[in-house]
């Protein structure tokens, strides 16, 4: 699997045991984040393709947001390939 972060076209290979944040992190590319447990937000992006699920049952995103395709990537795991949309993700040098 594997996921496309955008607007960077960054590739990150992606493990079904792992989050998106976990993922991105371990192929080099730092995403927004703090709290790592679905709390803060500080690391919300937009799923623009594909389809996660949640570590927790309800993460701090509302309804509204999860309609909009709003997710929390450090409790999400995905489901497939994924396309995100994280304008400040960058890699680590």
């Amino acid at each position: 699997m594997k996921a496309r972060i955008e607007p960077g076209g960054f590739d990150v290979d992606l493990e079904p045991d792992r989050t998106l944040l976990q993922s991105a992190d371990a192929a080099g590319i730092e995403l927004p984040s703090s709290c790592r447990n679905g709390t803060c937000r500080t690391c919300i992006c937009k799923l623009v393709a594909g389809q996660v699920r949640y570590r927790i049952e309800w993460p701090g995103v509302s309804a509204d947001e999860k309609a909009e395709g709003w997710i929390l990537p450090c409790v999400a795991e995905p489901q497939g390939d994924v396309t995100l949309d994280v304008p400040y993700a960058f890699p680590h040098f």
